[in-house]
């Protein structure tokens, strides 16, 4: 331990000029930390403004393959996509998730026409885009989402869209078992470079609101999510979740949502040394949206100061709405 004195110490030398504090800045943020979520919806030149996300829209195949263009010349390396399925699109089962020209594998299939290999495309395998009842998996009589045969349908759910030609699948459903199934399910389907994202940390937020809007589940939902997702009193569980997915394949974890849960995220990244990623959920981006309109900060510092937060307790990425601000700023 040194024993640093003033006035031989002076805290505030390196803080006085511009240039001195980027140089001993100790976390940096890049355009290359982002991912970018994007809702898909139905048409052809179609921007749905989402109301509940300020500056969010849904968008059909032929504009997420613009915002992909976008993505790529901002400097962001992958985008994440989330379907908005018609209504008489749904069913109890979440059929609609296995169907291999369904909005989602559409998207994918245009980003790469449009992008090749130059941006990644991350997809989210659940099915509360695709049931009636805007639960994330398949329901027994009693109204319990079962486990086993909700992993059943999500390793098919999985190889659709790697078969579309993802190239990160992430689970967000918080099934157990379901990284190990879907892991070997790609290695068997011949997509073993295919990576998987877990959500492997998800829990049972107050803070998704917007996005249930935004893919069309928020009315539909009956019941809550609580016998699966996550308690928010529970820190140490978190770390079982995620130890259980790297030994199942799992090539990165993910802590959702992101501010509330920073003491998480570094003590995962602490306990398993392994890429750990956050998302700052709709619900959070919303805030800062509704804060800046109220005068209560400048809306760049104040996404700025977060993105750095997530960075600092040990992300390595950050999915964010306000990713092409972001990079924007970053750019300069």
């Amino acid at each position: 331990m040194i024993n640093a004195s003033y006035p031989a110490t002076r805290l505030r030398r390196t803080r006085a000029t511009g240039w001195s504090r980027a140089m001993h800045r100790e976390t940096v943020l890049t355009p290359a930390d982002l991912i970018w979520p994007l809702f898909v919806t139905d048409g052809s030149n179609v921007e749905e403004p989402v109301t509940s996300l300020p500056g969010v829209s849904r968008w059909s195949v032929d504009g997420i393959a613009k915002r992909a263009k976008e993505a790529v010349d901002l400097g962001i390396p992958c985008i994440a996509l989330f379907p908005n399925t018609q209504p008489e699109k749904r069913s109890d089962d979440g059929a609609e998730a296995l169907n291999p020209d369904n909005l989602m594998c559409r998207a994918i299939k245009a980003v790469r026409d449009a992008c090749g290999s130059d941006i990644g495309i991350l997809t989210d395998v659940a099915l509360d885009p695709y049931t009636s009842h805007g639960q994330d998996g398949l329901l027994d009589d009693r109204g319990y989402v079962v486990n086993d045969d909700t992993v059943a349908v999500l390793v098919d759910q999985a190889v659709n869209q790697a078969d579309a030609g993802a190239d990160i699948i992430a689970p967000s459903d918080m099934m157990d078992g379901r990284v190990k199934a879907i892991r070997m399910a790609l290695e068997m389907n011949r997509h073993p470079t295919v990576q998987i994202m877990a959500y492997s940390a998800k829990y049972a937020s107050a803070f998704y609101g917007p996005f249930r809007d935004a893919v069309g589940s928020g009315g539909l939902l009956k019941g809550d999510k609580k016998s699966y997702q996550m308690d928010p009193a529970n820190g140490d569980e978190a770390l079982r979740e995620i130890a259980f997915d790297i030994a199942e394949g799992a090539d990165s974890v993910m802590v959702k949502p992101g501010l509330a849960y920073l003491d998480v995220i570094w003590r995962a990244k602490q306990e398993f040394h392994v890429p750990v990623f956050a998302y700052q959920v709709s619900g959070e981006y919303a805030l800062i949206e509704a804060g800046a309109a109220a005068g209560v900060g400048d809306r760049d510092a104040l996404l700025m100061e977060k993105l750095v937060a997530f960075k600092r307790a040990g992300c390595s990425g950050v999915l964010t709405y306000h990713a092409p601000r972001a990079a924007e700023l970053l750019n300069g």
